[in-house]
């Protein structure tokens, strides 16, 4: 594989190219920028001034500047009510907490290896993965995984259905064909089965991992939220609530940080709980949160150097929101560095989309276009004040991504980052054309142009560079074109953007989206219809996504985890602004970050 290297020099503790110290440019003060479109405050987005451009921050922050994280979480304007919380908790000793949980696990390792029945495995092995502390027992549950392999015919239907679902979401093969004993002669599953509740939803959650061709779990799907809708009233209060969770949103679409954060509440309510389970995941819990306080704050400190905020009066000021983003499609607390580098990129991508959005001339853009293409600082002097800062910001970010990949595993990227960047703003260009034309696109048109657009790729492929795994020269050929599994997680973003954002874009007359694309291309009237039907189309590309989970690729599974958790993170940003019934991103920002884990 042969790429172009990335250059750098250090210069006032930042890494810049050796061009921005030779020719420092200045740029004139203005106090606003007029739009050159109507502009509305932007409320959300896609994963998508008088300043002197001296080199951008780019170093950790000093140790002055840790020892003040609270300090700079209080100075950015918070929802109300979540600086009582920021302050980390001091009373938990580390070394105590570390001893305690590593005795802890080798006692969860015990249970999990000691004879027991394969159902009462299969329930530890579901707890362990839904509270999120699964990295402690790999190779234990790796053995118990494939021991579970072999079916058991005398199975209720709740272990059934458990055994499919724990095979299938971690990756081995299995078939719906299982659940043939659960069905009568005419193929529908009997009617008795509505009286087993904790069965049924056993059977509701596999279905959620049913791949094309699994007409079984399909039918499965339709039969079990029928009958558990039905039987909610009667239920204890417990069971009703659990039920309930599941018909809002099955546990294979949840970001699997906040279902760790909601599980651990309702798994220490349970009667027969592990004690030593439920402490360790309160222990990686408390951990965890702490680790994401200090990655927000030297997040907040980058941004706040960066200074696009205040150099452009137009900018989405969003640290918070973008690292949610990150948390949600990277949960592990290994992989704290690419959380903080996925949120530098999302940050300027809002800055950007901004820029096409709502205050770039089309003139403008096509400049901002050939200078992207170009990717050299002296492609800025073409360009107006306003788009110099943020080139500068895209460019320096970018570049010191590729430098920390170089670093850290010899693999010169920068030209496929460059490359991802390019095609975003050739997608942008794209939608301002049609834009500036009045064109509406087809669903397709529109589709095929939203992944790219919604900043999909670019995240999915620095994500794989960042993470390090599988990089070869076959996995690296796969990024050009982009893998379909990307396109598939891409797509679910993209439709749950729109059902989330369209009504406030179509106030501020953006180019329409995937909901105004199917009304006009299938002469439809009612909103309420087209929106079904993308709900619909988000279910098939789930479909879709799941055959990737056992399917044979040279891609690693680090990467196919990450393609889910995009799609479950985009549900979860964008549902509020289709059903304000759910909860919203500043609920979901106090949970995981602020609220205390008792």
């Amino acid at each position: 594989m042969q790429m172009k290297g990335v250059q750098f020099i250090r210069h006032t503790n930042s890494l810049v190219s050796p061009g921005l110290i030779k020719q420092p440019i200045v740029v004139p003060i203005v106090k606003a920028f007029s739009p050159k479109k109507k502009f509305v405050a932007r409320t959300s987005g896609s994963l998508s001034c008088k300043c002197q451009l001296s080199p951008l921050p780019t170093a950790q922050p000093s140790n002055l500047e840790i020892s003040h994280h609270d300090a700079l979480l209080k100075s950015v304007v918070l929802p109300q009510g979540m600086v009582s919380h920021l302050a980390y908790n001091d009373k938990l000793d580390p070394s105590t907490m570390k001893c305690t949980t590593e005795e802890l696990v080798v006692k969860i390792k015990k249970a999990l290896q000691k004879p027991s029945s394969q159902s009462t495995k299969m329930k530890l092995v579901d707890e362990i993965q839904r509270l999120g502390v699964d990295h402690h027992f790999e190779e234990e549950i790796r053995i118990l995984l494939e021991e579970f392999s072999d079916c058991n015919s005398n199975e209720d239907l709740f272990d059934t259905a458990l055994r499919f679902r724990l095979l299938r979401q971690n990756g081995l093969p299995t078939s719906s064909d299982v659940f043939d004993k659960f069905m009568d002669k005419n193929g529908k599953f009997k009617e008795s089965l509505k009286e087993d509740v904790q069965g049924m939803l056993s059977l509701y959650e596999a279905s959620y991992l049913s791949a094309e061709g699994d007409d079984k779990l399909l039918k499965a799907m339709e039969f079990t939220r029928s009958h558990l809708k039905q039987a909610t009233p009667s239920l204890s209060p417990q069971l009703q609530t659990q039920v309930a969770k599941s018909l809002e949103l099955p546990r294979h679409l949840r970001m699997a940080t906040l279902e760790v954060r909601s599980y651990i509440d309702d798994y220490s309510r349970e009667s027969n709980h592990n004690p030593a389970l439920l402490e360790v995941a309160k222990s990686d819990f408390r951990e965890l949160q702490s680790l994401h306080k200090k990655e927000l704050a030297e997040i907040i400190w980058w941004w706040k150097q960066l200074g696009l905020v205040e150099k452009l009066g137009f900018a989405r000021d969003r640290p918070f929101e973008c690292f949610l983003w990150t948390v949600g499609i990277f949960p592990e607390a290994s992989y704290s560095n690419i959380r903080i580098e996925l949120t530098k990129t999302v940050c300027v991508l809002l800055v950007l989309d901004d820029i096409y959005d709502t205050y770039g001339s089309l003139d403008e853009l096509i400049l901002f276009n050939d200078a992207i293409k170009r990717w050299d600082l002296r492609a800025m002097e073409q360009l107006p004040d306003y788009m110099k800062i943020c080139y500068m910001a895209l460019y320096n970010t970018t570049n010191e991504i590729a430098y920390r990949v170089l670093k850290e595993h010899g693999w010169c990227i920068a030209d496929h980052l460059k490359r991802t960047w390019i095609d975003i703003f050739d997608a942008f260009l794209a939608e301002s054309k049609w834009f500036n034309t009045g064109y509406t696109p087809t669903l397709e048109q529109y589709l095929t142009n939203g992944v790219t657009s919604g900043g999909s790729y670019m995240a999915l492929v620095h994500a794989f560079f960042l993470i390090g795994h599988g990089v070869t020269d076959e996995t690296v050929s796969m990024m050009q074109p982009y893998p379909e599994l990307f396109s598939c997680s891409g797509k679910i973003l993209r439709l749950w953007d729109d059902l989330g954002t369209a009504t406030e874009e179509k106030e501020r007359g953006d180019v329409a989206s995937s909901i105004e694309c199917y009304m006009r291309e299938n002469n439809v009237e009612m909103e309420d219809e087209a929106r079904k039907h993308i709900k619909q189309m988000i279910r098939s590309l789930w479909m879709e996504l799941n055959g990737h989970l056992t399917a044979p690729t040279a891609l690693p599974r680090s990467m196919t985890k990450t393609c889910f958790n995009l799609a479950r993170t985009a549900q979860i940003i964008y549902q509020h602004g289709d059903d304000n019934r759910f909860f919203s991103v500043e609920d979901h920002v106090q949970s995981l970050f602020f609220k205390p884990c008792a």
